[in-house]
Protein backbone atom coordinates (compact mmCIF):
# COMPACT_ATOMS: atom_id res chain seq x y z
CA UNK A 1 0.00 0.00 0.00
CA UNK A 2 1.25 3.89 -0.61
CA UNK A 3 1.87 5.75 1.98
CA UNK A 4 -0.55 8.63 2.25
CA UNK A 5 0.72 11.96 3.12
CA UNK A 6 -0.95 14.93 5.12
CA UNK A 7 0.01 18.55 4.41
CA UNK A 8 0.63 19.46 7.99
CA UNK A 9 1.26 23.24 7.81
CA UNK A 10 -1.88 24.17 9.81
CA UNK A 11 -5.69 23.35 9.79
CA UNK A 12 -7.57 19.76 10.09
CA UNK A 13 -4.70 17.49 9.52
CA UNK A 14 -4.80 15.18 12.76
CA UNK A 15 -8.41 14.39 11.79
CA UNK A 16 -7.35 13.80 7.96
CA UNK A 17 -5.01 10.85 9.57
CA UNK A 18 -7.37 9.63 11.76
CA UNK A 19 -9.90 8.73 9.15
CA UNK A 20 -7.03 7.16 6.74
CA UNK A 21 -5.31 5.23 9.29
CA UNK A 22 -9.42 3.94 10.41
CA UNK A 23 -8.99 2.31 6.89
CA UNK A 24 -5.67 0.74 7.04
CA UNK A 25 -3.21 3.34 5.28
CA UNK A 26 -0.24 4.30 6.23
CA UNK A 27 0.07 8.14 6.67
CA UNK A 28 3.10 10.45 6.70
CA UNK A 29 2.76 14.40 8.16
CA UNK A 30 4.07 16.20 5.07
CA UNK A 31 5.52 19.80 6.06
CA UNK A 32 8.39 20.12 3.87
CA UNK A 33 9.78 18.87 0.09
CA UNK A 34 12.12 15.96 1.34
CA UNK A 35 8.83 14.67 3.30
CA UNK A 36 6.29 15.17 0.17
CA UNK A 37 8.95 13.10 -2.14
CA UNK A 38 7.99 10.20 0.27
CA UNK A 39 4.52 9.74 -0.51
CA UNK A 40 2.37 7.90 -2.82
CA UNK A 41 -0.92 10.34 -2.43
CA UNK A 42 -1.17 13.18 -0.48
CA UNK A 43 -4.74 14.79 1.47
CA UNK A 44 -4.71 18.51 1.36
CA UNK A 45 -7.05 19.49 5.09
CA UNK A 46 -9.43 21.77 5.39
CA UNK A 47 -7.99 24.98 7.36
CA UNK A 48 -7.13 28.69 6.84
CA UNK A 49 -6.51 29.04 2.79
CA UNK A 50 -4.55 32.35 3.16
CA UNK A 51 -2.37 30.91 5.95
CA UNK A 52 -1.64 27.90 4.46
CA UNK A 53 -0.71 29.93 1.00
CA UNK A 54 1.75 31.71 3.05
CA UNK A 55 2.94 28.40 4.53
CA UNK A 56 3.46 26.80 1.67
CA UNK A 57 5.99 29.45 0.68
CA UNK A 58 7.70 29.50 3.71
CA UNK A 59 8.14 25.66 4.12
CA UNK A 60 9.58 25.69 0.11
CA UNK A 61 6.42 23.11 -0.43
CA UNK A 62 4.80 25.59 -3.29
CA UNK A 63 6.69 24.39 -6.69
CA UNK A 64 7.29 20.93 -5.60
CA UNK A 65 3.42 20.09 -4.41
CA UNK A 66 2.45 21.64 -7.69
CA UNK A 67 5.39 19.81 -9.91
CA UNK A 68 3.99 16.37 -8.16
CA UNK A 69 0.06 17.26 -8.79
CA UNK A 70 1.01 18.11 -12.13
CA UNK A 71 3.00 15.16 -12.56
CA UNK A 72 -0.10 12.73 -11.53
CA UNK A 73 0.11 12.69 -7.21
CA UNK A 74 -3.34 11.29 -6.74
CA UNK A 75 -4.67 14.14 -4.41
CA UNK A 76 -7.55 14.71 -1.89
CA UNK A 77 -8.71 18.49 -1.78
CA UNK A 78 -10.63 19.79 1.28
CA UNK A 79 -12.40 22.94 2.13
CA UNK A 80 -9.55 24.86 1.87
CA UNK A 81 -7.25 22.68 0.25
CA UNK A 82 -9.56 23.15 -2.61
CA UNK A 83 -9.04 26.54 -1.94
CA UNK A 84 -5.30 26.06 -2.21
CA UNK A 85 -5.82 23.99 -5.55
CA UNK A 86 -8.40 26.01 -7.27
CA UNK A 87 -8.04 27.88 -10.53
CA UNK A 88 -9.32 31.21 -9.41
CA UNK A 89 -10.85 32.74 -5.52
CA UNK A 90 -13.33 35.19 -6.51
CA UNK A 91 -12.90 36.98 -2.83
CA UNK A 92 -8.97 35.76 -1.42
CA UNK A 93 -6.62 38.00 -0.45
CA UNK A 94 -4.72 39.62 -3.50
CA UNK A 95 -1.71 38.08 -2.57
CA UNK A 96 -3.44 34.98 -2.74
CA UNK A 97 -1.92 32.74 -5.03
CA UNK A 98 -3.93 29.44 -5.72
CA UNK A 99 -1.88 26.74 -7.71
CA UNK A 100 -4.25 26.53 -10.45
CA UNK A 101 -4.94 23.06 -10.49
CA UNK A 102 -8.64 22.00 -10.16
CA UNK A 103 -10.60 23.95 -12.89
CA UNK A 104 -13.14 25.36 -10.62
CA UNK A 105 -13.36 29.07 -9.17
CA UNK A 106 -14.38 29.02 -5.43
CA UNK A 107 -15.58 31.53 -3.18
CA UNK A 108 -14.46 31.20 0.58
CA UNK A 109 -16.73 31.13 3.38
CA UNK A 110 -19.32 30.70 0.20
CA UNK A 111 -21.97 29.48 2.85
CA UNK A 112 -21.59 31.84 5.83
CA UNK A 113 -19.39 31.95 9.00
CA UNK A 114 -18.74 29.52 11.56
CA UNK A 115 -22.51 29.83 13.00
CA UNK A 116 -23.98 29.06 9.55
CA UNK A 117 -21.92 25.60 9.66
CA UNK A 118 -24.75 22.95 8.61
CA UNK A 119 -25.17 19.27 7.81
CA UNK A 120 -27.07 17.89 5.17
CA UNK A 121 -27.36 14.54 3.14
CA UNK A 122 -25.83 14.25 0.03
CA UNK A 123 -26.43 11.91 -3.07
CA UNK A 124 -22.75 10.91 -4.08
CA UNK A 125 -22.74 9.43 -7.93
CA UNK A 126 -19.91 7.11 -6.72
CA UNK A 127 -20.74 5.77 -3.17
CA UNK A 128 -23.58 3.12 -2.77
CA UNK A 129 -24.78 2.89 0.90
CA UNK A 130 -27.25 5.92 0.90
CA UNK A 131 -26.69 9.31 1.33
CA UNK A 132 -22.81 10.71 2.61
CA UNK A 133 -23.49 13.27 5.33
CA UNK A 134 -21.99 16.57 4.60
CA UNK A 135 -20.60 18.54 6.98
CA UNK A 136 -19.91 21.94 6.06
CA UNK A 137 -17.92 24.44 8.12
CA UNK A 138 -16.99 27.77 6.72
CA UNK A 139 -17.24 25.69 3.34
CA UNK A 140 -16.57 27.27 -0.03
CA UNK A 141 -18.77 27.69 -2.49
CA UNK A 142 -17.79 26.78 -6.00
CA UNK A 143 -19.21 29.07 -8.68
CA UNK A 144 -17.41 27.86 -11.82
CA UNK A 145 -16.91 24.13 -13.29
CA UNK A 146 -14.50 23.61 -15.95
CA UNK A 147 -15.54 21.29 -18.55
CA UNK A 148 -13.41 18.64 -17.52
CA UNK A 149 -14.36 18.03 -13.74
CA UNK A 150 -16.52 15.61 -12.88
CA UNK A 151 -19.17 17.00 -10.61
CA UNK A 152 -20.24 13.65 -8.11
CA UNK A 153 -22.66 15.53 -6.11
CA UNK A 154 -24.07 19.29 -5.63
CA UNK A 155 -25.89 21.07 -3.11
CA UNK A 156 -28.49 24.21 -3.81
CA UNK A 157 -26.84 24.05 -7.51
CA UNK A 158 -23.25 24.08 -6.51
CA UNK A 159 -20.82 21.46 -6.47
CA UNK A 160 -19.20 20.23 -3.43
CA UNK A 161 -18.07 16.62 -3.98
CA UNK A 162 -15.73 15.96 -7.74
CA UNK A 163 -12.86 14.91 -9.49
CA UNK A 164 -10.56 16.86 -12.17
CA UNK A 165 -7.78 14.43 -13.36
CA UNK A 166 -6.15 13.13 -9.79
CA UNK A 167 -7.87 14.80 -7.77
CA UNK A 168 -10.46 14.31 -5.90
CA UNK A 169 -12.04 17.65 -4.13
CA UNK A 170 -14.82 18.63 -1.43
CA UNK A 171 -15.96 21.53 -0.15
CA UNK A 172 -17.39 19.96 2.61
CA UNK A 173 -15.45 18.06 5.87
CA UNK A 174 -15.90 14.21 5.12
CA UNK A 175 -13.08 13.14 7.59
CA UNK A 176 -15.86 14.78 9.91
CA UNK A 177 -18.83 12.56 9.17
CA UNK A 178 -18.32 8.91 10.93
CA UNK A 179 -18.38 8.00 6.96
CA UNK A 180 -15.69 6.62 5.71
CA UNK A 181 -16.21 6.18 2.03
CA UNK A 182 -15.01 8.94 0.25
CA UNK A 183 -12.05 8.29 2.15
CA UNK A 184 -12.03 4.88 0.72
CA UNK A 185 -13.26 5.88 -2.35
CA UNK A 186 -9.40 8.42 -2.99
CA UNK A 187 -7.89 5.27 -1.79
CA UNK A 188 -8.87 3.06 -4.03
CA UNK A 189 -8.09 5.51 -7.06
Amino acid sequence: MRKVGVLALQGAFREQVETLEALGAVTSLVKTPEQLAGVGAIVLPGGESTTVDMLLDSSGLRTPLREALRDGLPALAVCAGLIVLSRGVVDGRADQQPLGLIDVTVRRNGYGRQRDSFETALTVSELTGGPFPGVFIRAPVVERVGPGVEVMAEHDGHAVLGRDGNVLFATFHPELAGDLRIHQLFLDS
